[in-house]
C-alpha cells in the first residue's frame, strides 16, 4: 500500500472500525498458527506446584511420603478415594498436582519423583496452638489407608497479626525439644519459629506469626518452609548410605593397593593372571556400589541446593538470641551433605584409580605376550632355516642320485650295443656322467623356482 492511500484509509475509517479489523485480523493469524504438541504441557510447567494463598488464623498439617515409579496408581487411587469420599471430583490421572475446597479442609496434593504430598489446610480461631491440628478434620479410616512409610510430618500455625507475638515462655512450651530457631522473613513482614525435632505425637512443629503478610505471601512464606523440611529430609537419606559404604571402599582400597603393589614385582603369568581376576572382582564391587548408591549422592545434591534456595527466598533477618534457619542448615544439613559428597568423590577415585591399575596390568601382560610371540617367531625362523639347508642338502644328494641311477639305466644297453659298435661301455658311460650331472641338476633348479614362484605368486612388474 502507497503512502496516500494508507492516509486514505485513516481518513475514511474511523478508529474503532479500524481496531476491530485489525483485532480481527490478528484473531484469524493465530487460528493460521500451528502450536507445537508440547506448547502447552510446557508453559503449564511454570505454572506447576503454586502455593495456596492463606489468610490468619491458619492450620497446616503436612505429610510427605516416599513413592517408586511403580506406584503411581497407587498415589492417584488413594486420592480418588479421599475425593470420593467427601463428594469432590477427582482428577484424572497422570497428574502431579491438585488442590480443592474439601468443605471441613482444604487440600493441596503434589506428586513428586520420590515422594507425594498432602497439605491440609484448615482456617479459624486457634484454640491453643497445636492443640487441635488440621490433619484431626481428616477421616482416620483413611489416613490409615495411606500407602509407605511418612518420612516428612508438620503442624504449621499462622498466627494473625492482632495476636501479640509470642513470648519466650510461650515458645518454650510449644518448643520443648531444644535450642529454638528463629527469624523474620520476608523483609519483617513475618517472624517464623521451630526446632526442627519431632514431638511425641510424630510431628515437627512450624510457628509463623504474621506482622503484615498478604494472603499471596503468606501462602509463599509457609509453602517455603514445609519445602525446606521436606527437601531437607529427602536430602539426608544419602548420609545413612554414606555411612554404611565407608567401610567397603575402605576394603576396596586396601585391595586396590596391594595389588598395585605386587604389580611392581616381576611375576609368573599365572601371578598375572590372579592380579588380573582381583582387579576384575574389585571393578565388579566398585561398579556394583556406583550403580546402587549414585542416584542417592545425585538427588541428595539436588535437594540441598533447593533447600538453600528456599532459604535465600525467605529473606531472613536475625532475631536476638535465635540462630536463623540458613544458620541451623549450615551447622547440621551442610555437614551431612559434604561427608556424602566426599564419599561419592572416594568411590569415584577409587574407580579411576582402578580403572589405571587395570590399564597398568593389561599393558604388562600385552608387552609379556609380544615378548613371548618374538620367541617364538625366531624359534621358527631358525626352523625355517634348517629346513631350508636340510633341503638344499637333500636336493643336492638328489642330484647325485638321479645321476648315479640314469648312468646305470644308459650302461645297460651300452653294455649290450658295445661289442657291436666297437666302443667300451665303461669309456662313454665316464663321458656321460658331466652331462648328466649337470642336467639333473639344472632339472632339479629349474623345478625349484617354479614352486618359489607358486608361492610368491605373479610378479606385479610384469
Amino acid at each position: 500500500m502507497s503512502r496516500y492511500e494508507d492516509q486514505s484509509a485513516s481518513a475514511l475509517w474511523p478508529d474503532a472500525a479500524l481496531r476491530s479489523m485489525t483485532g480481527a485480523s490478528e484473531k484469524a493469524s493465530v487460528r493460521k498458527l500451528r502450536n507445537h504438541s508440547l506448547r502447552y504441557a510446557l508453559n503449564n510447567e511454570l505454572h506447576a506446584r503454586p502455593f495456596m494463598p492463606l489468610r490468619s488464623p491458619e492450620r497446616i498439617a503436612h505429610l510427605a511420603i516416599p513413592r517408586d515409579e511403580q506406584g503411581v496408581a497407587d498415589d492417584h487411587a488413594v486420592l480418588v478415594a479421599l475425593c470420593e469420599r467427601y463428594g469432590v471430583t477427582a482428577p484424572q490421572p497422570g497428574v502431579n498436582h491438585f488442590s480443592h475446597d474439601f468443605g471441613r479442609f482444604r487440600l493441596k496434593w503434589e506428586r513428586h519423583t520420590e515422594f507425594v504430598s498432602y497439605s491440609f489446610f484448615e482456617r479459624g480461631a486457634l484454640n491453643g496452638l497445636f492443640d487441635a491440628p488440621a490433619l484431626g478434620r481428616v477421616a482416620a479410616d483413611w489416613l490409615d489407608e495411606l500407602p509407605g512409610d511418612v518420612i516428612v510430618a508438620v503442624h504449621l500455625v499462622l498466627l494473625p497479626p492482632d495476636t501479640p507475638p509470642p513470648g519466650a515462655e510461650e515458645l518454650a512450651h510449644h518448643f520443648a525439644g531444644g535450642a529454638l530457631i528463629g527469624s523474620a522473613v520476608s523483609g519483617g513482614a513475618a517472624s517464623v519459629f521451630t526446632d526442627y525435632r519431632i514431638d511425641p505425637d510424630g510431628f515437627s512443629r512450624l510457628l509463623i506469626h504474621d506482622n503484615s503478610l498478604g494472603e499471596h505471601q503468606a501462602g509463599l512464606v509457609a509453602q517455603r518452609l514445609l519445602e525446606v523440611v521436606t527437601y531437607g529430609t529427602m536430602a539426608l537419606l544419602a548420609l545413612p548410605t554414606a555411612r554404611e559404604i565407608g567401610l567397603e571402599i575402605a576394603r576396596c582400597e586396601r585391595e586396590l593397593a596391594d595389588a598395585t603393589a605386587a604389580m611392581a614385582e616381576p611375576g609368573s603369568n599365572d601371578e598375572e593372571r590372579g592380579l588380573l581376576n582381583q582387579l576384575l572382582q574389585l571393578a565388579s564391587s566398585i561398579e556394583r556400589l556406583l550403580a546402587t548408591t549414585s542416584y542417592r549422592f545425585r538427588a541428595a545434591q539436588a535437594y540441598h541446593a533447593l533447600v538453600q534456595t528456599r532459604i535465600q527466598e525467605l529473606r531472613e533477618e536475625r532475631i536476638d538470641g535465635l540462630q536463623t534457619l540458613a544458620e541451623f542448615m549450615e551447622r547440621r544439613l551442610s555437614p551431612a551433605m559434604r561427608t556424602c559428597s566426599a564419599v561419592h568423590e572416594r568411590l569415584e577415585n577409587v574407580s579411576q584409580r582402578l580403572a589405571r591399575a587395570s590399564n597398568l596390568l593389561r599393558t604388562r601382560v600385552d608387552i609379556a605376550v609380544q615378548r613371548h610371540s618374538r620367541d617364538v617367531l625366531r624359534s621358527m625362523n631358525r626352523r625355517a632355516k634348517l629346513q631350508l639347508a636340510l633341503n638344499e642338502l637333500v636336493e643336492g644328494l638328489s642330484v647325485f642320485a638321479i645321476t648315479y641311477y640314469a648312468l646305470g639305466i644308459i650302461a645297460y644297453p651300452l653294455a649290450a650295443l658295445g661289442p657291436v659298435l666297437g666302443i667300451a661301455p665303461s669309456q662313454v658311460t665316464g663321458a656321460a656322467a658331466p652331462v648328466v650331472f649337470a642336467a639333473a641338476w639344472l632339472g632339479l633348479r629349474r623345478l625349484r623356482k617354479k614352486k618359489l614362484l607358486r608361492h610368491r605368486g605373479p610378479d606385479p612388474s610384469q
